[in-house]
């Protein structure tokens, strides 16, 4: 690694990014991967907090990385690897869950709510997962942390145990600071254009896939929400057409007042044609370049070997000196 800071992010092994997470962070990532030294990890180990079954979790693990090299994050300058794969992150865990307090972890907000979706199976590991994401940031020494609203409350605590430990045992941890990006498009689900694009929605027609085939993007936008108006501008009350201004802009690199000089005349029917058709556009080179790589297991093995080597040896140098420090060695 160079004298470059050092970015930790990881995704949830889903197999589903939205367009909304593609034009609101991963188009960025590329960009950051020749600015900082970047760790990227699908996060298998977060997501058994609620049943999975093996294969479909394994297929999907496979199949998240493979969009993420797809939508231009490069093997080559980013440590990318499974977390499962690196077993500082379970090792480190459990001397972190020694320096965090039970009250902090019942006050986090993400805990509450999956125990009210996930009620048969409120596990002590849904419980604790915030440390689990702490071990996964403090292990690499990681100075930024790209967040979302939902993770801030996450990265505050881990800032605090890193400060609690570092306050007994000297400067150990890097102390993380959230990374503020660059205003990615901020993208709003289709049918309730209030909320964000979430894959979460219950309304399949709310959120585009990166995956998605033509003839689904084409059908999504032709049904998004907007008025009863026509004029293609924006306004408060165009919340439904804000965002396909916002959705349009982010694909073509047209300004919103190069869009409504573009569509001045023409009605909404004709501007979700061209928004879809553009999205289609813009996503095609995405899905053409996954479909090649999941088509070539030997490649996608390599790219896990080759990342999990190199995030072991990163992630052990953090684990020895906490060890040390503790008295375990």
């Amino acid at each position: 690694m160079s004298d470059k800071q050092i970015i930790f992010s990881g995704i949830q092994p889903s197999g589903l990014i939205t367009l909304g997470n593609y034009l609101g962070a991963l188009k960025n990532w590329s960009e950051l991967q020749d600015q900082y030294d970047c760790f990227f990890s699908v996060v298998d180990m977060h997501a058994i907090t609620v049943r999975q079954t093996p294969a479909e979790l394994r297929r999907r693990s496979r199949e998240t990385m493979a969009l993420l090299i797809a939508c231009g994050i490069d093997p080559e300058k980013n440590v990318m690897f499974l977390q499962s794969q690196v077993p500082a992150h379970a090792e480190l865990t459990w001397v972190l869950s020694c320096y965090t307090m039970f009250g902090e972890l019942s006050r986090m907000t993400q805990f509450k709510d999956k125990s009210a979706r996930y009620s048969e199976n409120v596990n002590a590991g849904l419980f604790t997962y915030p440390v689990l994401m702490a071990a996964d940031i403090l292990l690499y020494q990681a100075d930024l942390v790209p967040v979302g609203e939902d993770q801030k409350q996450h990265l505050e605590l881990t800032r605090d145990v890193a400060q609690r430990f570092n306050g007994v045992y000297g400067d150990v941890f890097t102390v993380p600071a959230p990374y503020i990006p660059k205003v990615g498009a901020r993208i709003m689900s289709l049918q309730e254009p209030d909320k964000k694009m979430s894959k979460s929605d219950s309304n399949p027609n709310g959120y585009i896939a990166v995956l998605d085939s033509p003839d689904d993007i084409m059908r999504k936008f032709k049904r998004a929400v907007t008025d009863s108006g026509s004029e293609v501008r924006r306004g408060p009350d165009k919340a439904g057409v804000n965002n396909l201004i916002s959705i349009y802009g982010a694909v073509t690199g047209r300004t919103a007042e190069q869009t409504e000089s573009e569509f001045a005349g023409r009605g909404y029917g004709d501007f979700k044609l061209a928004v879809a058709e553009a999205v289609v556009e813009h996503l095609r080179p995405i899905r053409e370049k996954y479909e090649a790589l999941m088509a070539d297991r030997a490649y996608l093995d390599k790219v896990f070997e080759t990342g999990a080597a190199r995030a072991v040896q990163a992630s052990r140098r953090t684990l020895e000196k906490v060890y040390r420090k503790v008295g375990f060695r």
